[in-house]
């Protein structure tokens, strides 16, 4: 089972730049599903990147899915030679990704996030508008059948404002 709140105290601490989207960002704004991972879109800057690996460092993240024993270094470099990484920690699952489909890059989705409190820290988390437009754009049948959910707490959202 994932630590979100440890994963997301190390990278706040460490004044990681990123985006929560996916199942924690509907969480966030109200829905039922369980989710077992983080995503999060992260600033790809060379100073962010530097600070992103930092704290995640002590959780030794290894590449999800790949056999034991792989090569898999865990720095800069990496993260400069790649763009989106699905991560298995000790603490649990992390899913890096420097852009999204239907979103773009953090730049591109910081106008289109709100600021929420998660386990004590003040993050960004993507809108529920947003959520909708990448999981219809990602077209998976788990996030295909999430939407009708979020559409629903939207239009709720919208009646009572």
């Amino acid at each position: 089972m994932t630590d979100f709140a440890a994963l997301l105290d190390a990278l706040v601490r460490s004044s990681v730049r990123f985006v929560i989207i996916g199942g924690t960002a509907a969480t966030v704004h109200g829905s039922v599903r369980l989710t077992l991972d983080l995503d999060v879109v992260y600033d790809r800057s060379p100073d962010n990147l530097d600070r992103l690996v930092s704290s995640l460092a002590p959780f030794h993240p290894y590449l999800r899915g790949a056999p034991p024993g792989l090569p898999f270094v865990w720095d800069t470099r990496t993260l400069v030679r790649g763009l989106n990484f699905m991560l298995t920690t000790r603490v649990g699952d992390i899913d890096l990704l420097g852009e999204v489909v239907g979103g773009g890059s953090y730049a591109a989705l910081v106008p289109h996030s709100i600021e929420v409190e998660l386990f004590g820290h003040r993050c960004l988390a993507v809108g529920i508008e947003t959520l909708i437009t990448l999981k219809r754009a990602a077209g998976r049948p788990k996030d295909l059948e999430v939407i009708a959910e979020l559409e629903e707490i939207l239009a709720l959202s919208n009646r009572r404002s």
